[in-house]
């Protein structure tokens, strides 16, 4: 009987020192859940077996299940300061790449025969004036409900060195001057890029570090100029996969935005020469027009009929004399050619000088 009793106050001081300890664990930020309560409160009735073992159990789940409690009690840990130092870093580097543009030299491209910005009245602006407004009027006007993507011109070649890099920054000059239009000259030409040393600028990362994803945003290698209307992507590092990036979703996503996103925006690209060069063949399949510079006295026609083999035949196709010799009379001319139009083959001369 008294060994009963001792029993019975062994366990009820065991129950109120669990209890206590319980209430210790509370005070340090957390209540106990009621089904904890209740287990404190069956070993003070002494319904659990008076082994000293189960004793010894209770009371170690009672405070199994009370620090969880306590730990969730604690305040969130900050996060580490040097990750967000490091990630305002790139934020910065971002925001500062983006704020960047390029200071072209318009006098010196002026002095060297391109498009002027000033003179209005000479010979080159009025030859690509002239073709300007053919492309234009493909790009928005009734052509171009027959056209994919007909904002999107590829500028291109059948054998290097035939003056498409001239063609193309030309054409973006030309069109930067129109009062209702925006453009975009993409250097595309990713194996050997050019239009940023024409233009005596430095090489920045471009559109191969953006396929790559190098780059997050495209509008972090779309550099803006001091030519107000003329925005432009450089090419950037060279790449052995360079043809299966520009054949990527990336890039087809790409185009798409460039084509529908901006209704007032023309994209030049300056691609490779495409005779034996599958990137321009990838490329052909994403613009609506093209145009294919000739150098007169130096293209042969079977490379001409060679180059158009490699186009869309859905694409509107127009070709540039460059290095025209009979400079009395006219020094280019652009060629109108649609597959399947009735203007098949259809030539309009540059305006004399």
């Amino acid at each position: 009987m008294n060994n009963t009793i001792e029993k019975a106050l062994l366990r009820q001081k065991e129950a109120e020192r669990l209890k206590k300890e319980a209430a210790l664990l509370n005070a340090e930020g957390e209540k106990l859940d009621p089904p904890d309560v209740a287990s404190a409160s069956n070993v003070e009735t002494g319904a659990v077996n008076s082994d000293s073992d189960s004793t010894e159990t209770a009371k170690v789940n009672i405070i199994e299940q009370a620090y969880p409690a306590v730990e969730s009690a604690k305040p969130a840990e900050k996060p580490d300061e040097k990750s967000d130092e490091k990630s305002g870093e790139k934020s910065v580097e971002n925001a500062q790449l983006t704020s960047q543009t390029f200071e072209i030299d318009i006098a010196d491209l002026e002095s060297r025969g391109f498009v002027s910005l000033h003179s209005t009245r000479s010979q080159i602006n009025e030859e690509y004036r002239e073709i300007k407004r053919k492309l234009l009027s493909n790009a928005f006007g009734a052509l171009s409900k027959t056209l994919t993507n007909a904002n999107i011109i590829m500028v291109t070649s059948a054998r290097p060195s035939e003056g498409k890099t001239f063609t193309a920054i030309n054409l973006a000059l030309s069109i930067a001057a129109e009062k209702d239009k925006r453009v975009l000259l993409v250097d595309a030409d990713v194996l050997k890029p050019n239009t940023l040393r024409t233009l005596g600028l430095k090489e920045r990362h471009g559109l191969i570090e953006y396929l790559l994803g190098d780059v997050k945003e495209i509008g972090d290698v779309m550099f803006g100029s001091n030519i107000d209307k003329l925005r432009i992507i450089p090419a950037g590092r060279a790449h052995h996969l360079s043809t299966e990036l520009l054949a990527s979703k990336a890039m087809s996503d790409l185009i798409t935005e460039f084509s529908t996103r901006y209704p007032d925006r023309v994209i030049i690209i300056d691609t490779p020469p495409i005779i034996g060069i599958n990137e321009s063949a990838v490329l052909a399949n994403f613009a609506g027009q093209a145009v294919v510079v000739v150098e007169e006295g130096r293209s042969k026609l079977s490379d001409i009929q060679k180059a158009v083999a490699r186009l869309n035949p859905n694409m509107a196709i127009g070709f540039v004399v460059n290095k025209s010799l009979n400079s009395s009379e006219q020094t280019g001319y652009y060629g109108y050619h649609h597959y399947g139009s009735d203007r098949e083959g259809e030539e309009q001369p540059a305006p004399k000088a």
